[in-house]
């Protein structure tokens, strides 16, 4: 995998996250992968179970901004924001999203660091 790699899908994760269908951003995972969003929640293996994440964004209207990314080896730590909109509603959540590529470029375990006090519900 060239180191570049990573780097370029921690970013094209963030822009997904705001304008891309789940199926693309599942494109991004191993078939395999492993993703607890957020810490502590009960891990959810595989692209069925990881689908169900990202089909809950589906219908809304969302923006990202991608604040800090790090990347070591086939590692990656990243910090960004979500907003996402629907039914008069608008949530924020900033979070420190950790990843781990295999070898063929692909997410293999994703982490997000989030809690409460990292999120907002506010009418719009």
């Amino acid at each position: 995998m060239a180191a570049e790699q990573p780097r370029a899908v921690v970013e094209q994760y963030v822009s997904l996250m705001a304008t891309g269908t789940p199926a693309q951003i599942l494109a991004l995972y191993a078939d395999d992968a492993v993703v607890e969003d957020p810490i502590g929640s009960d891990p959810r293996h595989g692209h069925a179970a990881i689908g169900e994440l990202y089909e809950a964004l589906a219908p809304m209207r969302r923006k990202t901004e991608l604040h800090t990314a790090r990347v070591a080896g086939n590692h990656a730590a990243i910090s960004f924001t979500l907003v996402a909109e629907a039914g008069g509603h608008r949530m924020t959540i900033s979070a420190i999203d950790t990843m781990e590529f295999d070898d063929n470029g692909k997410i293999a375990r994703m982490r997000a660091y989030w809690g409460p006090e990292d999120m907002t519900n506010e009418a719009v």
